[in-house]
C-alpha cells in the first residue's frame, strides 16, 4: 500500500489537500527555521513551509516521489527516516504530514530527538476528512454498491474516531522517547469544494485503492461518480487538520 503512492506522483501532488495556513504558520513561527520534512512525498508540506520562510530538507523512502519533489526545486534525500544518516545536521523542526503512521512508533521519536536542535519541535499531522451527513451517506452507499461485503467502509464512521488510535499511539511513542515535553494536540477545521471530476481525480491516490482489483477500482470510481452527480455534481468536504506535537527538552 505504501509503495502505491509513488505510482503517479503528478496526480498525487495535484489532488491531495494542502494544510491550513494557521497550522503552517504556527509550526513555522517567524520563519528562518530549518525543517526536516519526513515522508515529504511530492513536497506538499515542504513547499508550504518554504513559502512561510523556512529552509526545508525533504526525506522520503520513495525515489519516484523524491524525484518529483526535486523537479519543484526542493532538496530531498531518499532513505527510511529511522535509518537515515543526518551526517551531523540538526534542525529546528521535524515535521511529517500524512506519513507518521508509516514510521516506527518507537524509533521515530527517538530519531527525531537525535536530529533536533535543543528546544526544537516535532510536529506530525494529518488531514482528516469530515463530510456532512448527506455527503458521508452518499459516499458510503457508493462504496457498499461497488464493494458489497467489503469489511471496511471508510465513510461509514467518523474519520476522527478512526484517528484516535493513531493519535494515542503517536503521543505514547513521543513520551516513550523520554526526550520531549508532554505532547500537545492541535486541531484546525477547514473546508474544500470539489467538482465531480476533481473528486474522482483524487480517488485513486488513496492507499486503500492499492489493495483493490482493477475491476473493483473501476466499480468504485463509477459508483462514486454517480453519487457525486446525485449531490448536484460537486461536494463540500470538511477537514480537520490534526497535529500531535512536542518540544524537545533542553539538555543541561
Amino acid at each position: 500500500m505504501a509503495e502505491s503512492f509513488g505510482a503517479d506522483p503528478a496526480r498525487y501532488d495535484r489532488t491531495r489537500p494542502r494544510y491550513p495556513d494557521e497550522l503552517i504558520v504556527r509550526i513555522a513561527g517567524d520563519g528562518g527555521r530549518t525543517v526536516l520534512d519526513v515522508g515529504t512525498g511530492t513536497g506538499i508540506v515542504a513547499r508550504q513551509l518554504r513559502a512561510a520562510g523556512c529552509r526545508v530538507l525533504g526525506l522520503d523512502v520513495d525515489a519516484r516521489m523524491a524525484a518529483y519533489a526535486r523537479e519543484g526545486g526542493l532538496d530531498v534525500e531518499v532513505a527510511p527516516f529511522e535509518e537515515w544518516d543526518a551526517a551531523g545536521r540538526r534542525f529546528h523542526i521535524v515535521v511529517a504530514g500524512q506519513t507518521w503512521h508509516w514510521i516506527d512508533p518507537v524509533a521515530g521519536p527517538a530519531k527525531a530527538a537525535e536530529v533536533l536542535r535543543p528546544g526544537g519541535r516535532l510536529a506530525v499531522f494529518w488531514n482528516v476528512s469530515q463530510p456532512a451527513p448527506d455527503v458521508a451517506e452518499a459516499l458510503a452507499a457508493a462504496y457498499r454498491d461497488a464493494l458489497p461485503g467489503a469489511p471496511l467502509n471508510p465513510w461509514s464512521r467518523t474519520a476522527l474516531d478512526g484517528y484516535s488510535a493513531i493519535v494515542d499511539k503517536t503521543a505514547d511513542g513521543i513520551r516513550g522517547a523520554g526526550a520531549f515535553g508532554e505532547p500537545e494536540e492541535w486541531r484546525y477545521g477547514w473546508e474544500c469544494t470539489y467538482t465531480r471530476d476533481e473528486w474522482l481525480d483524487q480517488l485513486p491516490t488513496g492507499g486503500g485503492m492499492a489493495v483493490l482489483t482493477p475491476a473493483q477500482r473501476t466499480a468504485l470510481i463509477d459508483a462514486t461518480a454517480a453519487a457525486v452527480d446525485g449531490l448536484g455534481g460537486q461536494l463540500r468536504m470538511g477537514y480537520t487538520a490534526l497535529a500531535v506535537t512536542a518540544a524537545l527538552r533542553r539538555r543541561g
